[in-house]
């Protein structure tokens, strides 16, 4: 199975702004609010595009199923900086699934030396576009400046 394999095969298409190819698999009923009870997507990355930094307002639930695994910065509200990778070696360290809380700056790539991953997300409630929140470089190279360089390499004008 190759990357184009899987993009033909679920009709994949561009993520606006934060970048990647995916197509939504699944969204709930509408609550009262209008946003539907949960989503589903897949997503794949190749190794020269990214998952540029965003965060959201509510807990994101990250899948890894295929390919190389998928580096995750997360940058928390309480200025803390960490890096989730996801990918099949659970024993060391990788995470099949990983949660990202609501209010983090999240951003990821495929691993250094990889060529692309195939993973999905799910939230509860789902997602709106209206709940998505583009990252700025300066601003957030201004607030972690121990993670600058990788913050510039996952922003996107």
């Amino acid at each position: 199975m190759t990357p184009e394999d899987l993009v033909a095969h679920y009709a994949m298409e561009p993520i606006p702004r934060e970048g990647g190819l995916f197509r939504q698999t699944w969204a709930g009923p509408d609550r009262p609010d209008g946003r539907p009870e949960g989503t589903a997507i897949v997503a794949l990355l190749r190794r020269d595009d990214y998952s540029a930094l965003h965060r959201l307002p509510t807990d994101e639930v990250w899948h890894f199923y295929l390919g190389d695994p998928l580096e995750l910065l997360l940058l928390a509200p309480d200025g803390t900086t960490r890096t989730a990778v996801l990918g099949p070696d659970v024993l060391g360290g990788q995470h099949p699934q990983f949660t990202v809380p609501a209010g983090t700056w999240m951003g990821g790539r495929v691993v250094e030396g990889g060529s692309w991953t195939f993973f999905g997300c799910t939230m509860a409630p789902g997602f709106t576009f209206e709940g998505y929140e583009h990252g700025d470089a300066a601003e957030l190279t201004a607030r972690y400046p121990d993670r600058a360089d990788r913050i510039v390499e996952l922003c996107r004008p």
